[in-house]
């Protein structure tokens, strides 16, 4: 097996997906996709994405670290949690999400790339 190392910049995304108040800067590389995704003060899942995807509560599971700004998350059975700057996470789908405070969002977050 021959080693293999991979560069890619968020800076030059191979996508970007616009999500309302907030944007998804994403890279594929080594078998996963990596998104810095920011989100602008009044951003909120059930308000800027729900329209989009048309489900109660964001589905997708998240796993990563914010860099900078505060969000709040909510679980589908009330259960809350506030995250900040170097806080690393794990959110299960089934969530409503959205920016605390008057500060930028911008998070990190990385998953197994999906095959199609």
């Amino acid at each position: 097996m021959s080693a293999k190392i991979e560069r890619k910049s968020l800076s030059s995304p191979d996508e970007t997906r616009p999500a309302g108040r907030a944007k998804a800067e994403i890279v594929n590389l080594g078998g996963f996709t990596v998104q810095r995704f920011t989100a602008q003060p009044g951003w909120k899942w059930s308000t800027d994405v729900k329209p989009l995807v048309k489900t109660e509560t964001c589905q997708l599971k998240h796993t990563g670290v914010f860099i900078s700004g505060r969000m709040k998350v909510r679980m589908d059975d009330g259960s809350e949690i506030e995250y900040g700057p170097g806080d690393a996470y794990s959110i299960s789908p089934g969530h409503d999400g959205w920016v605390v405070g008057d500060e930028l969002v911008v998070g990190i977050e990385w998953s197994p790339q999906q095959v199609s």
